[in-house]
């Protein structure tokens, strides 16, 4: 999108911009929770920012970096080492794509069950995404996946989280997602 042009909403599906923005810092974001320092993610951040953007792009920016403090706090404060344990924690921050990318760096060595509910998780995740760009044909297909692969497979899934309340909001595509961490 040119300069100049008015957007309503931050959409990496269909601004390129939108798009590097996001995957820069959620890359940046598997740096950090590995070093447990905001520095990578700053560095994108200050990056994307010094070339003083539209309001859109820096709101979004501002935003990620208050989350993923948010959310670095929390994992360091509880020693959370786990990915799955993490992606809770970004989850209850709204951050899913970047659940999406920390468990699918988890889903690629996993095997088994293990591999099954960590896709199952990918998939919910992938419903709010796909809910916040109105694509509600997508959001549903990606639901009813998770919800068969957290069924059939419920004794893999880490009772670290209520997994009924996730079923009930994937089973009617609810736009609010659940809280899934104690603390949240």
């Amino acid at each position: 999108m040119k300069r100049g042009t008015a957007m309503k909403r931050f959409d990496p599906f269909a601004d390129r911009l939108c798009r590097d923005i996001r995957n820069d810092l959620s890359e940046a974001l598997m740096n950090t929770l590995r070093l447990l320092d905001l520095a990578p993610v700053q560095g994108v951040a200050e990056r994307y920012l010094a070339t003083d953007p539209e309001a859109l792009y820096r709101q979004y920016i501002e935003d990620r970096m208050e989350r993923y403090g948010r959310a670095l706090a929390c994992i360091d404060q509880q020693h959370l080492d786990d990915a799955f344990a993490r992606a809770l924690v970004l989850w209850d921050e709204e951050l899913f794509f970047e659940v999406h990318e920390i468990l699918e760096h988890a889903w690629m060595h996993a095997t088994g069950r293990t591999k099954l509910i960590l896709q199952a998780m990918i998939r919910a995740a992938g419903m709010y995404v796909q809910l916040d760009h109105g694509n509600i044909k997508g959001a549903t297909s990606m639901a009813a996946k998770a919800v068969a692969a957290f069924e059939a497979n419920r004794s893999a899934v880490p009772d670290i989280f209520d997994l009924g309340i996730l079923l009930t909001k994937l089973r009617t595509v609810d736009p609010v997602p659940p809280k899934l961490t104690a603390s949240a």
